[in-house]
């Protein structure tokens, strides 16, 4: 019997993979790991939102199935949204759609507007979904540079020209998800003009918006004029309101693409379970003063991160938003690269990150660190890794080298 699946062997080898087991022999050893690895935030849902979800699943109409674009209300409170932080207005019924998380959404509409062979363009470094949602669909992936925004910029031009088939789309992700890298709107209008004029789709993952720690909040493609002929825009409520488990994001934007999302995704679900829908919009709807509370949270951590590390003797640099830092491999590990460097870390001073080659060959050199943990452990880390760093172990002597690390 053939077992050699089309799209499974598309797939490369997770290359997580490694870290998560020595991870979990660490663990199974009762070693305690300061886990800076998975952005998985550890806040807990404001208690409104819970209170809301336990008074709707008390109904018991609440537990027929539900509706797969996302029940009225919870739309209305998705257009509300966007009117309210982006000056956007949207039809509830044609440009907005619910997801089980963004993941869901970006994957499935990969399904929905991809044949084989369609070129795509996705930056890298990038989440992974970015890019292995178009692979499972049969795409060509075309990686661009992204290590700064003008450098993206700068790429989708060459790579558009030297493309057969022309790209049937390109991938934004601001603020950045390994990177931590914002764009201001002018970025968003230069994509804009740029997908106009090669007739590309622009799919935008915005699931940081509310996740910053400057004085102006990230723009929504959105908001250019136009904006809305070629392009769709996923969010998440996971971070912005502490609920990653409740599988909850939208996409809003263009009604074509919104329309074939809402076409596959009738086959395949019939929506997140009532409850959790109408929570959402309680969420969304709510004093928004919880997502300043939670934003807070998250810049205080960054702080004590990049403060208690350079002490360390680790420089990270100060991220601008999101709940991640993109973190250079010390010196001495560089030539190492980012894998061994976590693992290294990881066995030694006990704490774990994500090695940035996970994110694409042009994360290289880096890893990334989630702010999933709490002031207190986070300077406890920064006290392991300072004795990983000075001695090559947790404290126990050892030469320079890496192979002595080993």
């Amino acid at each position: 019997m053939n077992t050699d699946f089309y799209r499974i062997k598309r797939l490369p080898p997770y290359i997580f993979e490694e870290v998560n087991r020595l991870k979990a022999q660490s663990r199974a050893k009762g070693d305690d790991i300061i886990d800076f690895g998975m952005g998985n935030p550890d806040m807990p849902t404001p208690d409104f939102i819970v209170d809301k979800l336990c008074e709707t699943a008390r109904d018991p109409r609440a537990h027929r199935y539900s509706a797969s674009r996302g029940i009225k209300g919870l739309r209305k409170a998705h257009v509300a949204y966007y009117k309210r932080r982006f000056g956007v207005t949207l039809d509830p019924d044609r440009e907005v759609i619910a997801a089980l998380g963004s993941k869901e959404g970006f994957a499935n509409l990969a399904m929905a507007i991809t044949a084989p062979g369609d070129v795509v363009l996705v930056p890298n470094p990038a989440y992974p979904i970015h890019a292995f949602g178009f692979t499972i669909a049969g795409a060509a992936i075309r990686h661009i540079p992204a290590t700064s925004p003008e450098e993206y910029l700068s790429s989708i031009g060459k790579a558009t020209r030297h493309s057969v088939p022309s790209p049937l789309a390109l991938v934004v992700n601001y603020p950045s998800n390994p990177t931590a890298q914002v764009v201001g709107l002018d970025f968003y209008k230069e994509i804009v003009k740029f997908a106009k004029k090669h007739e590309i789709w622009v799919l935008s993952d915005l699931a940081y918006a509310d996740i910053y720690f400057g004085d102006t909040p990230p723009p929504s493609i959105l908001e250019v004029d136009g904006a809305k002929d070629i392009a769709i825009e996923f969010q998440s409520l996971s971070k912005t309101y502490s609920m990653p488990g409740w599988r909850m994001g939208f996409a809003a934007g263009n009604e074509k693409l919104i329309g074939a999302l809402a076409r596959i995704k009738s086959y395949l679900d019939y929506g997140a379970f009532t409850p959790i829908q109408v929570a959402a919009a309680a969420a969304l709807n709510g004093p928004q003063s919880i997502v300043d509370e939670i934003r807070a949270v998250y810049k205080s951590r960054r702080d004590v991160l990049v403060k208690s590390m350079a002490q360390a003797g680790w420089d990270i640099p100060s991220p601008e938003a999101s709940m991640f830092a993109w973190a250079p491999v010390p010196e001495k590990f560089r030539e190492a690269g980012s894998m061994e460097f976590a693992k290294q870390l990881l066995i030694h001073a006990k704490v774990a990150v994500s090695p940035g080659i996970g994110f694409g060959e042009y994360g290289e050199g880096y890893v990334r660190v989630a702010l999933v943990e709490n002031e207190q452990r986070i300077r406890q880390a920064a006290r392991s890794v300072k004795k990983f760093l000075s001695t090559g172990t947790n404290g126990a002597p050892a030469d320079d080298d890496l192979a002595a690390a080993k």
